[in-house]
């Protein structure tokens, strides 16, 4: 969640400076390109908290995330994963290494977790097949 509110935060500070020194980019006015850094600012921030509420929602349940979840922490666990490679040219070897833990504690989250058991199937027509196990006669060799 402090990452999200970072996000948000950084593109709020580039979204003034963009107002301020009246940048534009390839003819865009620069009230877009401020618009559109807050707005990029604010849907990062969402899809975090997103991440956020579905992995406390794996740990209070203490279930696997269901396929869904799954494929939102694998998409986030990418983009950390680049945002690191980034950022270590243009930030920092700190900032890579909270992105990096970040990202550990996604693929923990994701292996510890693994697959989803596979519910019992049950009803007719799924009793074993007889054999020694159930009482049955013996197969035969020939």
């Amino acid at each position: 969640m402090l990452e999200a509110g970072g996000v948000l935060l950084l593109n709020w500070i580039m979204s003034i400076v963009v107002d301020r020194q009246q940048m534009s980019l390839a003819g865009l006015r620069p009230g877009a390109m401020t618009t559109g850094a807050l707005a990029a600012g604010a849907l990062a921030a969402l899809c975090l908290l997103g991440c956020a509420a579905l992995l406390l929602r794996t740990a209070l349940r203490d279930r696997p995330p269901g396929t869904l979840a799954r494929i939102a922490l694998i998409v986030c666990a990418v983009a950390h994963a680049v945002l690191g490679a980034f950022a270590v040219g243009m930030l920092g070897w700190l900032a890579f290494a909270a992105l990096m833990a970040v990202l550990a504690l996604l693929v923990l989250t994701l292996v510890a977790y693994g697959e989803r058991p596979a519910a019992p199937v049950s009803g007719p027509g799924t009793e074993p097949a007889p054999g020694p196990e159930t009482g049955g006669p013996e197969p035969t060799s020939v």
